[in-house]
């Protein structure tokens, strides 16, 4: 019986079918069957034998040493996300994540202090744990319930309220599959994916993508049901006291409708929240 190639060997093989020859300086020598490199032109770059690569994609080999999953990273241009996801997967580092606590009072108090901005805080698996005034009027009470996965992929809102819906959702799916790397991730992690993939065909064919990066698309169309069409700009950030949490921002430019529009958001859910 074959081995399975296991996650590292599916992620080798998956970045390896998104380069072209020219891509990495190498000459584009006879017909190929595939997209990508061959097995051993990335053997090649990385300065390791063919047999042992191939051995590395077919799962036959799962114990790499940092130095040879660092000269592969190289080979096969990965970004910073991906290139800490391929340690990830090679077992080497990090080796665990720390279950992120509550918010803490005092990011709290800072997420308050942002009168023009959505402030929320999300755990490893995507459940928003806090959010000033502005972000739980802009968010709604389903994202609020759920969490960011099962709004985007059960909720059909979701297609209406993102302009671009398949952006986001990309973006989401990468950032989790980010979060899955850890030799030990944050356990609301993997139930989530799992459920996920049996529950919608457009996750799992954005999961077989096997693209990783952190939460990083930083605009946003939102077509919200109180306001209209609102377009912000997100910074997300890593609580460094909470390791596992994330904080985003979204703003607009001062003055722009989708700044009063956001401002306005915030009166509104002020005012419903206080009243009797």
């Amino acid at each position: 019986m074959a081995t399975p190639p296991g996650p590292l060997g599916e992620f080798l093989r998956a970045q390896r079918s998104r380069l072209t020859p020219a891509d990495v300086g190498l000459p584009d020598v006879g017909a190929r069957r595939v997209d990508g490199l061959r097995r051993e032109e990335v053997a090649v770059l990385a300065g390791v034998s063919a047999d042992y690569y191939a051995r590395l994609e077919q799962g036959r080999e799962r114990t790499p040493s940092a130095q040879v999953v660092d000269a592969l990273c190289t080979a096969l241009r990965l970004s910073p996300d991906a290139r800490e996801h391929t340690f990830r997967l090679a077992k080497l580092a990090p080796a665990s994540q720390p279950a992120p606590g509550p918010v803490s009072p005092d990011l709290l108090q800072l997420m308050d202090a942002f009168p023009h901005a959505a402030a929320y805080v999300v755990d490893p698996g995507f459940q928003i744990l806090a959010a000033n005034t502005t972000a739980k009027a802009l968010l709604g009470p389903s994202q609020l319930a759920v969490g960011a996965f099962d709004f985007l992929f059960v909720d059909p809102a979701a297609r209406t309220y993102f302009t671009h819906w398949d952006h986001v959702a990309r973006a989401a799916v990468s950032a989790l599959r980010l979060a899955a790397g850890f030799a030990n991730p944050h356990p609301a992690v993997p139930p989530l994916a799992s459920r996920m993939l049996a529950g919608s065909p457009e996750f799992a064919a954005f999961w077989a993508d096997q693209t990783v990066a952190g939460l990083s698309l930083t605009e946003k169309v939102i077509n919200h049901p109180n306001v209209g069409r609102i377009t912000l700009t997100y910074q997300t950030l890593d609580v460094r006291e909470a390791p596992g949490q994330q904080l985003t921002v979204a703003t607009a430019p001062a003055g722009s409708p989708s700044a009063d529009a956001l401002a306005l958001l915030g009166t509104l859910e002020a005012t419903r929240t206080t009243q009797p």
